[in-house]
């Protein structure tokens, strides 16, 4: 009998692929990985279709009020964790007990990032990440007159608004991206990009989006970042009088932690069903204007979640 035609068997054949023939490596969590290098996966966007896996539960919401935050360029885990976000707390907590000594447990210390402002700024940041390169990215001015030298300028370079503007005036510029790895800042990053470097394309009307990952851990974070690709070229297309055609997705170092198989056998059992679609109930004034109630996911019903540890 033949496999029924889903979006999600070529999430679950790559997941079976790094699985059965993945390189296995020591990695910098000291968890262990198989991993594979190189992989591409395509998803049709056409009549509100989202990739939404379907075989766990994504917490879509989540996935989006991170791609919100982001956009706003705040790089403190503080808005995150009130709005009940805790995806990016292990990193400034692991810092803070490695600093202090003190084994404060996950919920008591976002407790203190919520209701100590001080705290939050002093342990809660996470350095230049993601929006900090995707809206106020270094720029440089002299320091002054003839003597060679630069220092950062107040402002940045916003390469969200940049991109906006490039998809409406010069649809066919094959410019049309961003990128988080600046390689300056890195080092001053609780995690460098994974998600590192987006390209948009436009064709017959319709705007397409394409995600290179350097670092894919398959299992966490993949889910989410198909999802945030997904919604970010529906708002670009939205905001640029666009439809939305598809999104690409390009792994780098494509990786399944060893801690993770009997959550990935489990998945690899299941069979992927329905057809989830994404709506977007209002049109605000910028890319910058959009909320979380402007989101509505339906017609997704996954099955149960599974849930995974993270290695930081």
């Amino acid at each position: 009998m033949p496999r029924p035609d889903h979006y999600e068997f070529q999430y679950l054949d790559l997941m079976r692929r790094i699985w059965t023939e993945g390189h296995e490596r020591t990695d910098r969590t000291g968890v262990g990985t198989r991993a594979l290098f190189g992989a591409t996966m395509r998803f049709s966007l056409a009549d509100h279709a989202v990739p939404l896996l379907t075989t766990k539960r994504v917490y879509w919401k989540v996935a989006a009020r991170e791609m919100l935050w982001f956009l706003t360029g705040n790089t403190n885990i503080r808005p995150l964790v009130q709005q009940g976000v805790h995806i990016w707390t292990d990193w400034p907590l692991d810092k803070y007990r490695r600093a202090t000594g003190d084994e404060i447990s996950r919920d008591a210390f976002e407790a203190r990032i919520v209701a100590d402002e001080g705290f939050a700024t002093q342990w809660g940041d996470l350095g230049p990440v993601y929006g900090a390169q995707w809206v106020n990215w270094p720029r440089y001015e002299p320091a002054g007159e003839g003597d060679g030298l630069y220092r950062r300028a107040r402002q940045g370079h916003n390469q969200i608004a940049a991109l906006v503007e490039g998809i409406r005036n010069n649809p066919g510029s094959r410019r049309l991206l961003f990128t988080g790895w600046n390689v300056d800042d890195v080092d001053d990053m609780a995690l460098p990009p994974c998600h590192m470097t987006y390209q948009f394309h436009v064709a017959d009307g319709k705007l397409s989006g394409l995600l290179f990952q350097r670092s894919a851990d398959f299992v966490l974070g993949v889910p989410f970042n198909i999802f945030g690709l997904a919604l970010l070229t529906r708002m670009l297309a939205q905001q640029c009088d666009l439809e939305a055609g598809e999104i690409v997705w390009q792994g780098g170092d494509v990786h399944l932690y060893l801690n993770h198989a009997e959550l990935i056998e489990t998945q690899l059992a299941r069979m992927p069903e329905g057809a989830p679609r994404l709506h977007i109930n209002r049109r605000p004034a910028s890319m910058f204007g959009y909320r979380i109630e402007d989101f509505d996911v339906v017609d997704y019903a996954p099955q149960a979640h599974i849930a995974a540890p993270v290695a930081v």
